[in-house]
C-alpha cells in the first residue's frame, strides 16, 4: 500500500481521536448539569450553575457533531456500520443533547408552558444519560459489537447495504456488556468531576464552592475505581490484531498492553494525562483557595483519552471489532476513504489551528469575569 495513503489513514485517525478526546473533556457541561439540584440549594444558586454551563454547551454540541462528521468523511464504513447499525444507542445520545439545547434556550422564556423546573430536569437527564452512553459507545472500540460487513452486498439489487447489525437491539446490546458499563459510568463520574472543577473556577460563591469541593471526593472515589478497573481489563484482555500482510483479523493476548510497549510515546502520553487529572483533582480538594484544577484535569483528560484511542487504532489493530464475524472488524485500512478524499481533507485540516485559536479566544472572552449572584440579578440575558 502507498506510504502516503498509510500516513493519511493514521493522520485522520489522530484527528478523529483528538476530537473524541476534546468531546470527553467538554462533557463537563453534562456533568455540571447532573449536579444541578445536588449543588444548587436555592434558585439563585441553580441559576448561577445553569448559566455557568450554559455559556459552554454549544462547544460540546458542536464537537459531537464534528466528531461524527470527521468519521463520515475519513472512515465512512465505520459511520455506516456504527451510526447506521447501532442507531438506537446514537439516537438516544443525540436526543439527550437536543433536549439539552432546547432546555437552555426555553427555560427562561416568557410563556414557557412546561415551567422552568421541567427544563432543569431535562438538563439533569442529559447530564445523567449522555456521558454514560458515550462512554459505552467508546468502550465498544475495545470490546467489539455484533455486526457483519460484506462489500459484495453492493451488487444486491434488493438490499445494497454493506454492513448489517447482527441482532435486533441495534446498539442497545452494548449496555449488556459489563465492561462497557464500567467505562460508561467512569465517563459519567469524570464528567461530574470536570463540571465541579469548572464551577470552582467559574463561580464566586463561597458556600457553593465549598459544596463543590466536597462533591469532588464523592465523585472522585467511584471514578478512580471504575477507571482503574476498565484500564486493567483492557491491558489484560485479548485484542483484535490485524495481520499486515493479509489483512486478516486474529486475537492476540495482551494486544493493547503490547501496543503501549511498542509505542512508548503513547504510554508517556497516557501517564501524563492520568497525573494531570489526579493533580487537578487532588489540589482542588486539599487547597481551599485553588481554582485552576479544571485546566490540569481538562488537559489530562484530553491526553488520556487521546492515548487510549490511538492505542486502539494504531499498530495493526482493529479499532471497531466485530464479535459476530472477526473478519468483519474495521481497521484503518479497510474502512477509510479514498486517497483523493483523505488528501483533500488534509489540506482543509490546515485551518484547524485557526479554529482552535478562535475557540480559545471566545472561551477567554466569555469567562473574562467569574459568575456572581450580583451579576445574575443584573443580567437580562440569562438561561
Amino acid at each position: 500500500m502507498d506510504s502516503t495513503y498509510i500516513f493519511l489513514q493514521h493522520y485522520w485517525w489522530f484527528l478523529v481521536s483528538l476530537l473524541g478526546a476534546l468531546l470527553v473533556f467538554l462533557l463537563f457541561v453534562q456533568g455540571g448539569n447532573s449536579l444541578l439540584f445536588r449543588l444548587g440549594r436555592t434558585e439563585d444558586e441553580r441559576t448561577m450553575l445553569v448559566n455557568s454551563t450554559g455559556r459552554k454547551w454549544e462547544f460540546t454540541f458542536t464537537t459531537l457533531v464534528t466528531f461524527g462528521g470527521a468519521f463520515f468523511a475519513s472512515f465512512p464504513l465505520f459511520y455506516s456500520t456504527s451510526f447506521g447499525g447501532a442507531y438506537w444507542l446514537w439516537m438516544i445520545i443525540l436526543f439527550t443533547f437536543v433536549l439539552q439545547a432546547v432546555s437552555y434556550e426555553f427555560q427562561s422564556k416568557l410563556g414557557n408552558l412546561l415551567g422552568k423546573r421541567t427544563y432543569q430536569y431535562f438538563l439533569v437527564l442529559n447530564g445523567l444519560v449522555g456521558p454514560v452512553l458515550l462512554g459505552v459507545a467508546v468502550a465498544t472500540f475495545f470490546n467489539g459489537s455484533e455486526f457483519l460487513v460484506s462489500k459484495g452486498n453492493l451488487t444486491d439489487e434488493l438490499m445494497p447495504v454493506i454492513s448489517l447489525w447482527a441482532n435486533g437491539w441495534h446498539g442497545l446490546d452494548a449496555l449488556a456488556h459489563p465492561t462497557n458499563l464500567l467505562l460508561g459510568f467512569a465517563v459519567f463520574f469524570l464528567s461530574r468531576l470536570l463540571g465541579t472543577l469548572y464551577f470552582i473556577n467559574n463561580i464566586r460563591s463561597e458556600s457553593l464552592v465549598q459544596r463543590c469541593r466536597r462533591q469532588l471526593v464523592v465523585d472522585g472515589i467511584p471514578f478512580l475505581l471504575l477507571f482503574l478497573a476498565f484500564v486493567a481489563h483492557v491491558l489484560l484482555k485479548d485484542g483484535f490484531a490485524v495481520q499486515p500482510e493479509t489483512g486478516e483479523i486474529a486475537m492476540e493476548p495482551f494486544k493493547y498492553f503490547n501496543n503501549l510497549i511498542a509505542m512508548p510515546y503513547l504510554l508517556v502520553l497516557f501517564l501524563m494525562g492520568v497525573v494531570g487529572v489526579l493533580f487537578g483533582l487532588g489540589k482542588s480538594i486539599f487547597c481551599k483557595t485553588y481554582t485552576r484544577g479544571i485546566w490540569f484535569a481538562g488537559v489530562g483528560t484530553v491526553l488520556t483519552v487521546l492515548a487510549l484511542l490511538l492505542t486502539v487504532g494504531y499498530n495493526h489493530t482493529a479499532y471497531y471489532p466485530s464479535t459476530a464475524d472477526l473478519q468483519s472488524s474495521l481497521t484503518l485500512s479497510n474502512s477509510c476513504s479514498s486517497l483523493f478524499t483523505l488528501q483533500t481533507m488534509a489540506y482543509v485540516s490546515v485551518l484547524v489551528p485557526f479554529v482552535l485559536a478562535y475557540i480559545v479566544y471566545a472561551w477567554r472572552a466569555i469567562d473574562r469575569k467569574p459568575i456572581t449572584e450580583e451579576e445574575i440579578k443584573r443580567d437580562e440575558h440569562l438561561y
